[in-house]
C-alpha cells in the first residue's frame, strides 16, 4: 500500500532548524536524542549509520546510494540545507539539530514529536466510513472494462474536510467506555489522526486478489463453495502477511537506511495540508505561496489538462506520428508502435502514459529509475527486436508485444477445446488442437522474472549478508536515528500480537484449502507461505530503497506447475498465498514505516490495519456477490454496460495456461521456449560481474547498479510497453536528476507535492469522464486527432509480419 498512496513534498527549507519555535507540546531532536559519542578516525561515526569499524569499511552499496559519496559531503548537505532555510544563524543551528542523513527524508519527515490524540472516536469514525466507500466502489468498478480505482490519495484528500468539518460542527461530548474517556471532538483534527484514516484506507481500497479467484469459480467453473469459503479465502490471504510483517520490523522498519520513497510522498503532502508555520521562499517557482495551495493548483491544472489527450484529441496520448504515416506497415508499428510495439520514439504528452503503469517518476530515486530503463533498452528495445525479427519463438507470426496467447493458426488459444468436464487437462484434446504461443516480449518478460529471481538471491548475499547478520544481531544495541529515538517513547506492539494473527489465520487458511475441495495440499500450501516468508526480507529491502517491488507471481506458478500440475483452482489458490503473502506483509511493512515517520503508537497502528482490513474483507465480498447476483449478464463478453469481468478472466487463462498445460510443456527442454531457462543463470552471473567492476571502479557508475532492478524493474510489460516506461524515465531524469541537483530548493519543497497533485487531477478527471460521458454513452468528438488513433496496426493488434489464412498450413511444432 506504502507505494500506491500519494502525497506532496516537505518543505526541506525548515526540516530541521525551528528549534525553540515549536508548541510546547513539541518534542524536539535536542530534548529527546542521546548523541552517540564520535569518533574523528571513523567518517560514519556522526551519522549514525555505522559504528562498526569493520563494517564502516564495507560498502554496502544498497543502502548507501541516496547518501553523498564522500561522508563529509554527507554532514556538509545539512549544513547548506540550513544556510538555505534561514542564513548564517541557521547555519549554527545546522550543527545542533540531529536528523535523518538522507536527504529524502530530510526534505520530508519532521524530526520532532508533537503529542497529539490520534486513537479517536473521530479518526475510526472517518477512516472506516472511507473503507465502505472506497472497498465497496473499486470492487464494483474491477468488473468493468476499463476498470476505475479510488485509491488512497483520494481519501487522503476527502478526509481533510470531513475532519475540519467534524470539530467544527460536533458537539464537545464526552462519552465513556470502561472507565475511560472518549471525547466525540476531540479538538481540531491533526495530522495524526488524518494518518490513521490515511492507513486504514491504503490497507482496504486495493482490491483483493483472492476476489480473482472468485470470479474465475463462480463465473468460468462453475464452482460455488459458498460465502463462508469466500470469506475464509479472502481474510486468510489479505491478513497472514500481518505475522511476517511483524517479525520483519527490525530488519525494515527501525534502520534509517530502509526510505520506503513511495511515503514520503505521502507524509509531506500530510504535512503540508497541516502546517501552520510555512515559510515562503520567494527566490524558487511556487516558493511564495503557501504549499498546499501548489498542490491545490497543480491538481486543477492536470484536471482539466487530462480532458486534451483523455477526450478531445487523444492522439497526445500515444505520439506514435511514425505509425500514422505508415498505419498498415506491420515492421514500422511493431519498431515505433506505443499500444503493441517498442515505442522507439517515445513520445506522449499523457501523464497516464507516464504514470499509469509504473507510478509517478516523482518518487523513486534516479538510480533505480536508471537501473531500470537499462532493463528497457537492452531486453526489450534490442534484446526483443533482435529476437522478434530472427524469428526466435516464431514471433514473425505473432504480435511484437501484447499479453495474449494464441494458437498456431495466430488466433486467440481456445482453452474451452482442452478441458473436460471437470476443468481438468484433456491431453489427446491438446495434442490435436495447438501448443500455446505467447509475444515476443511476453516470453521476454518471463525470463527477465527468472533472472531478476535469481540475481535478488546473489545480489542479496554479495551486497547484504553482513548487514542483515549485523543488524539481527544489534538490534537492540545498535544506534538508532532521531526518528527511531522519537518513537521510543510509544508502547511497541508486542511480537506475539502478529505472531497469534499469524497462527489464526494460518489455521484459517488450512480450513480453506482442506476442508473444502480446492485440491491443494496441505504441504502445497506450507510450501506457499514458506516461499512468501523467505523472499520477503530481500525483496523489502528493494523496496525499502528503490520503491520496486519484484513480484513471485511468475515463481509460485511455475513452482506449482511442476510439482502438482492439472489443478487449476489450486495453482490459483497456491500462487495467492506464495505470491501475495508476501506482497501484503511489504504493504504492512510500509504502512508502519509510514507510522513511524508520522509517530504514530505502533499499537494504534497494529489495530488500524488490522481493524481496516478485515473489515474490508466483507464488505468486498459481499459487493462482489450483489454485483454478480444483479448485473445482467455479468462478465460476459457482450455485457451492455462493459462489467466483462477482464481481471477475473485473465486469472482464470492463467490458471489454465500454467495449471492445465503447465510449465512442463511451455518450457522444459524441447518445448517451445525452454531457452527461457538461460535467464536463471544470466540472473546469478550478472550481481557477480558488477560486484567484482564496483571493486576494481569503486567511484564508477557501475557502484549504483542493481541486478535485481535491471531484470525485474519492467515487470509491468506487457500490457505496458516502453513507451510507458521510456517517458517514466525521461520525467524521473528531470526531477530526479536534473532539478534535484540544480535546483534542491524547490524540489525539496515542492516535488512530492507536485507528483501527487498530478496523480490526483488525473484521478479526478477520469472518474469525471467515466461517469459524467462513458456511462452516458457520449463519444470524444470524431475529428483526425481522435480517429487516427485507431487506423493504426499498432492499435489494432494487427501488427503481425506473416499471417496464417484459414486453411492452410499452420506454424510451429509438428509434434507438441
Amino acid at each position: 500500500m506504502s507505494s500506491s498512496r500519494m502525497g506532496g513534498s516537505r518543505d526541506g527549507q525548515t526540516s530541521a532548524l525551528e528549534l525553540g519555535e515549536y508548541p510546547t507540546a513539541r518534542t524536539s531532536a535536542s530534548e529527546e536524542r542521546e548523541r552517540p559519542s564520535g569518533d574523528a578516525s571513523n567518517p560514519y561515526a556522526d551519522t549514525g549509520l555505522r559504528n562498526d569499524e569493520d563494517e564502516g569499511s564495507e560498502d554496502e552499496l544498497l543502502l548507501d546510494p541516496n547518501l553523498p559519496d564522500d561522508p563529509r559531503e554527507r554532514r556538509r548537505s545539512h549544513a547548506e540545507e540550513a544556510f538555505v532555510a534561514g542564513g548564517e544563524d541557521a547555519d549554527s543551528k545546522a550543527h545542533e539539530a540531529e536528523d535523518s542523513p538522507y536527504p529524502e527524508v530530510r526534505a520530508a519527515v519532521r524530526n520532532y514529536d508533537e503529542d497529539l490524540p490520534c486513537n479517536t472516536l473521530r479518526a475510526w469514525t472517518i477512516g472506516l466510513m472511507l473503507v465502505v466507500l472506497g472497498a465497496s466502489m473499486n470492487t464494483l468498478f474491477s468488473l468493468r472494462q476499463p476498470s476505475i480505482s479510488v485509491g488512497p490519495l483520494i481519501a487522503q484528500i476527502i478526509s481533510w474536510p470531513m475532519g475540519h468539518g467534524w470539530h467544527r460542527f460536533m458537539p464537545e461530548k464526552t462519552f465513556y467506555f470502561r472507565g475511560k474517556p472518549i471525547p466525540l471532538n476531540p479538538g481540531p483534527f491533526n495530522i495524526k489522526e488524518h494518518s490513521i484514516v490515511v492507513v486504514m484506507a491504503g490497507v482496504s481500497f486495493s482490491v483483493a486478489y483472492a476476489t480473482d479467484i472468485i470470479l474465475a469459480q463462480l463465473v468460468f467453473y462453475k464452482q460455488d463453495f459458498g460465502m463462508l469459503f469466500q470469506l475464509l479465502l479472502t481474510i486468510s490471504t489479505q491478513s497472514l502477511g500481518y505475522g511476517i510483517a511483524g517479525m520483519m520490523r527490525r530488519f525494515l522498519v527501525y534502520p534509517a537506511s530502509m526510505i520506503w520513497p513511495g511515503n514520503l510522498v505521502s507524509v509531506t503532502l500530510l504535512n503540508a495540508m497541516h502546517e501552520t508555520n510555512d515559510t515562503p521562499d520567494p527566490t524558487v517557482l511556487g516558493g511564495s505561496m503557501p504549499r498546499y495551495r501548489w498542490f491545490g493548483l497543480v491538481t486543477v491544472a492536470a484536471f482539466f489538462y487530462y480532458f486534451i489527450p483523455g477526450f478531445l484529441a487523444q492522439f497526445l496520448s500515444v505520439f506514435a506520428f511514425a505509425t500514422w504515416l505508415a498505419p498498415q506497415n506491420a515492421v514500422v508499428n511493431q519498431l515505433f508502435g506505443g499500444q503493441t510495439g517498442l515505442s522507439l520514439l517515445p513520445i506522449t504528452f499523457d501523464w497516464t502514459q507516464i504514470a499509469g503503469y509504473v507510478g509517478s517518476p516523482l518518487i523513486p530515486p534516479w538510480h533505480a529509475i536508471a537501473n531500470t530503463l537499462v532493463g528497457v533498452v537492452v531486453f526489450f528495445c534490442f534484446g526483443s527486436a533482435v529476437l522478434h525479427f530472427n524469428g526466435a519463438w516464431y514471433g514473425n507470426f505473432l504480435p511484437m508485444s501484447d499479453s495474449n496467447t494464441y494458437d498456431n493458426m495466430g488466433n486467440r488459444y481456445d482453452t474451452s477445446r482442452i478441458l473436460t468436464a471437470d476443468f481438468t487437462l484433456d491431453e489427446e484434446a491438446y495434442k490435436n488442437y495447438s501448443p500455446l504461443f505467447i509475444s515476443t516480449t511476453f516470453a521476454m518478460s518471463y525470463g527477465l522474472s527468472f533472472a531478476a529471481i535469481s540475481s535478488l538471491i546473489v545480489y542479496t548475499y554479495l551486497h547484504n549478508r553482513k548487514q542483515i547478520w549485523k543488524q539481527y544481531r544489534n538490534s537492540t544495541t545498535e544506534s538508532p536515528d532521531i526518528h527511531m529515538k522519537l518513537m521510543q517513547k510509544y508502547k511497541e506492539a508486542p511480537t506475539w500480537w502478529y505472531m497469534s494473527l499469524f497462527g489464526l489465520m494460518l489455521l484459517l487458511g488450512f480450513v480453506t484449502v482442506l476442508a473444502y475441495p480446492t485440491n491443494l495440499t496441505w504441504w502445497a500450501f506450507l510450501l506457499a507461505v514458506a516461499i512468501s516468508f523467505g523472499f520477503s526480507l530481500p525483496i523489502g529491502i528493494i523496496e525499502a530503497i528503490t520503491n520496486n517491488r519484484i513480484g513471485l507471481n511468475v515463481l509460485t506458478e511455475f513452482i506449482y506447475g511442476y510439482i502438482q500440475p492439472g489443478r487449476p483452482l489450486a495453482l490459483m489458490i497456491f500462487k495467492t498465498f506464495g505470491y501475495i503473502t508476501m506482497s501484503q506483509a511489504l504493504s504492512f511493512v510500509g504502512d508502519l514505516k509510514f507510522g513511524h515517520y508520522m509517530k504514530i503508537p505502533p499499537r494504534t497502528m497494529f489495530m488500524a490495519q488490522v481493524v481496516a482490513t478485515t473489515f474490508s474483507c466483507f464488505i468486498q465480498i459481499l459487493v462482489l456477490n450483489l454485483a454478480l447476483g444483479s448485473i445482467p449478464n455479468v462478465c460476459e463478453p457482450d455485457q451492455a454496460d462493459h462489467f466483462t469481468c477482464p481481471g477475473g478472466r485473465v486469472f482464470f487463462a492463467a490458471s489454465v495456461i500454467w495449471g492445465l498445460i503447465g510449465p512442463d510443456r511451455m518450457f522444459s527442454p524441447g518445448s517451445i521456449y525452454s531457452g527461457l531457462f538461460v535467464f536463471f543463470v544470466i540472473g546469478a552471473v550478472v550481481p557477480v560481474g558488477i560486484y567484482f567492476a564496483i571493486k576494481r571502479w569503486p567511484k564508477s557508475p557501475i557502484r549504483y547498479a542493481m541486478a535485481p532492478i535491471i531484470f525485474g524493474g519492467a515487470g509491468a510489460i506487457p500490457p505496458a510497453t516502453p513507451l510507458n516506461y521510456l517517458s517514466w524515465g525521461i520525467v524521473g531524469f528531470i526531477f530526479q536528476f536534473w532539478i534535484k541537483k540544480r535546483h534542491f530548493a524547490w524540489w525539496s519543497r515542492l516535488n512530492f507535492l507536485t507528483s501527487s497533485g498530478l496523480d490526483l487531477g488525473l484521478a479526478l478527471a477520469t472518474l469525471f469522464i467515466f461517469f459524467a460521458f462513458t456511462m452516458h454513452e457520449i463519444e470524444p468528438p470524431q475529428w483526425w486527432g481522435n480517429t487516427v488513433v485507431d487506423s493504426t496496426m499498432d492499435m489494432q493488434g494487427t501488427a503481425i509480419q506473416i499471417k496464417v489464412i484459414d486453411g492452410q498450413t499452420r506454424f510451429g511444432p509438428d509434434v507438441w
